[in-house]
């Protein structure tokens, strides 16, 4: 018997010292580098209506972390959950060495397509967008090489990220960068409301990350392979309180947002308002840049979208 046990206790103590040791080392290493792929872009000189668009969708999808005193030069992210670390989102004014004046229009895609940036370290934060039109991509990036306000370089090294070891962990094991796109992205045409409503949604905005169950299970190539797509319930903070909420279940089930309005979606949306008028917390923060059009694709998208039955405490979980 003390034999048996002897030979346990020392199987045991293996696995724990082989675990003690991976977890060391995953500790040490840190969100691991990948090597940069080189591809060929060619942005077209932008006009009038191209900078604008690209202006709306810097707006729409970049400002909400980036923007800080009118300025895309970064800031302390507050609405991540702490269990992540503590990250900061970066310069990405022109800024020759300390915002993006420092990439090229190609190393500048490939980051927003697969989040390694030029160094080889991965933005495990902006993971990248591999399912944006290649047209909005190139708007995107032709507005920030203008001279618009925002964009005026700011001589700001911003704090590096300090992530979690369970972020390290994620990194090393199943979190990896999307590949970049082997043939060119379309975008739908906007006649077919609902394959629009899901680009718009899934693509550009990422609605899911938020409004599904769980950061650390998310699809960013298949968003309908996340836990818990679009029925809510992961855990964001409101950056005006610090206190935890739970992310809203926006699938037309009881428990989510059937028996709304497609007004009622939109004044949610663009304006922050509950249809009791009351305001949505500040850990979703309003699209006043959606027109019409846009907000009546997502809705219906999001009128599709498989019933999902979650009840979601709405108020603050501190």
């Amino acid at each position: 018997m003390k034999k048996t046990l002897k030979i346990i206790g020392i199987i045991v103590g293996s696995i724990l010292g082989i675990i003690l040791i991976l977890g060391l080392y995953i500790n040490f290493k840190g969100v691991p580098k990948y090597k940069v792929q080189e591809v060929s872009v060619n942005i077209p000189p932008a006009d009038s209506a191209t900078l604008a668009h690209g202006k709306k969708l810097t707006k729409l999808i970049c400002a909400g972390c980036h923007l800080e005193n009118g300025k895309l030069q970064g800031k302390k992210m507050t609405d991540v959950p702490a269990v992540f670390g503590e990250l900061y989102a970066q310069n990405i004014t022109g800024h020759p060495t300390k915002g993006i004046g420092r990439y090229t229009d190609a190393e500048l895609v490939h980051f927003l397509r697969t989040g390694i940036k030029k160094d080889g370290h991965y933005s495990f934060i902006m993971q990248g967008f591999p399912l944006i039109g290649d047209k909005d991509l190139e708007a995107i990036v032709a507005f920030m090489r203008s001279n618009d306000p925002m964009l005026e370089p700011v001589d700001k090294a911003q704090y590096p990220s300090k992530p979690s070891f369970l972020v390290k962990a994620l990194t090393n094991t199943v979190m990896k960068p999307v590949p970049y796109p082997e043939k060119a992205i379309p975008i739908p045409p906007k006649s077919d409301q609902l394959a629009y409503g899901r680009y718009l949604a899934d693509a550009m905005l990422g609605c899911f990350h938020c409004h599904s169950s769980d950061f650390t299970k998310l699809d960013p190539l298949v968003p309908e392979n996340s836990v818990g797509f679009y029925g809510g319930g992961n855990v964001i903070i409101d950056p005006n309180t610090g206190a935890e909420v739970l992310s809203a279940n926006l699938t037309p089930h009881e428990t989510g947002l059937k028996g709304w309005t497609l007004e009622q979606f939109s004044n949610a949306l663009r304006f922050g308002k509950k249809p009791d008028g009351t305001s949505l917390t500040a850990a979703m923060p309003p699209h006043a840049e959606l027109n019409d059009d846009e907000v009546a694709a997502i809705w219906t998208y999001i009128q599709s979208l498989p019933p999902v039955d979650n009840s979601v405490q709405r108020a603050g979980i501190k």
